[in-house]
């Protein structure tokens, strides 16, 4: 049985369960408090991150490399588009989100309001709070422009650009921390992704002592 060591509100263990679902390849999830540093977890990725892809008998780390490993091994249904240009678009959205959206809103919200809970990290600071909440207004509005101009955010077809993307918003949408009025056209992006059979587990995600909202697993919110 393939496993995935992770943590439920990482976006970059939901990018691979997305990839993992969309493609059908079956996997046992295990839950991971990867900042206890457990020797056995230490072993499986002396990195100390998740998630951790045991497939058959290797066990694989960092989220972009197992993408791009599932990709070519499992290439249907197709999230990287053939053309290299193409490609190249898609890489680059990728890395925004999983850079440059981590680094200015996910890391921010989510440590202050939620992982500071969990792992006994004292009070949120409200001016990291007050940062995120005025970049993701930024990076909304990006999204917007591309998704003008495209019916995905990469281009015509669903990629892994989107799956980023979808794995960071869904985990900021848990602690209600997404603006969906500010944009009509990104809250269509995100119904279409939400309503994909790939996004049933993520929906049903529970975090102990952090509830879902009303409307974070309705598809019609």
């Amino acid at each position: 049985m393939n496993r995935l060591y992770h943590f439920a509100l990482s976006p970059y263990c939901r990018k691979v369960r997305l990839v993992l679902a969309e493609k059908r390849i079956e996997v046992e999830l295990v839950e991971e408090r990867y900042w206890d540093k457990e020797a056995d977890f230490l072993r499986r990725n002396p990195a100390g991150k998740v998630p951790i892809l045991k497939f058959g008998s290797r066990m694989m780390a960092e989220s972009q490399a197992i993408c791009e490993y599932l990709e070519e091994t499992h290439p249907e249904p197709a999230l990287m588009p053939k053309d290299p240009e193409a490609r190249y678009e898609v890489r680059r959205l990728t890395a925004w989100f999983d850079d440059k959206f981590n680094e200015e809103v996910t890391t921010r919200l989510m440590t202050e309001r939620l992982f500071k809970k969990l792992m006994g990290g004292g009070y949120p600071d409200s001016t990291m709070v007050k940062a995120g909440a005025r970049a993701i207004k930024y990076h909304l509005d990006y999204m917007h422009y591309l998704l003008e101009q495209r019916r995905w955010l990469a281009g015509p077809e669903l990629s892994l650009a989107d799956f980023a993307a979808a794995a960071h918003l869904s985990c900021l949408d848990y602690i209600s921390d997404v603006d969906w009025n500010r944009s009509e056209t990104v809250k269509d992006w995100y119904a279409k992704i939400k309503s994909r059979p790939a996004f049933r587990s993520i929906l049903a995600d529970q975090v102990p002592g952090f509830p879902q909202p009303a409307h974070y697993a309705d598809l019609d919110f």
